[in-house]
């Protein structure tokens, strides 16, 4: 299914592909709707992740490519969120508790935010930070 032009889809590398698919898959049930192996039969070229109505793509890291996209390294300071929009207030709780199951680690948790929403963020075990976020009532 083609998204929607003009639609922003975030482009994650990784250190792990499979094992952040998996990740993904537990903590934010993404489904997994396209999976290409480069030619060494061991890294993912480029992975598509469909989350809620929302698309992220992944690769893993392929420095000997020179193009400039390293995977994070975890537990640093990232320069960039994604933003994950939930339906209800409940879904950032039970959201947030799923991905610390999962091997996320918890840089907020969740509150009610000031400007009316249900508010959390984490890190995932491969360098990217989430937000995780609802309107309240």
């Amino acid at each position: 299914m083609a998204e929607a032009t003009g639609s922003v889809i975030p482009y994650l590398t990784v250190g792990s592909a499979p094992d952040a698919i998996a990740f993904y898959r537990q903590a934010f049930g993404a489904e997994e709707t396209i999976r290409m192996m480069a030619e060494d039969g061991l890294r993912v070229l480029h992975a598509r992740l469909r989350i809620g109505a929302g698309v992220v793509m992944l690769s893993d890291d392929f420095p000997e490519f020179g193009n400039g996209a390293i995977a994070p390294v975890p537990g640093a300071r990232a320069c960039v969120s994604v933003a994950l929009a939930l339906a209800v207030a409940a879904d950032v709780d039970t959201t947030f508790a799923r991905a610390l199951a999962a091997g996320g680690t918890g840089e907020m948790a969740p509150c009610d935010a000031f400007w009316g929403d249900r508010f959390a963020v984490l890190g995932d075990p491969f360098g990217h930070r989430w937000m995780l976020a609802a309107p309240l009532g």
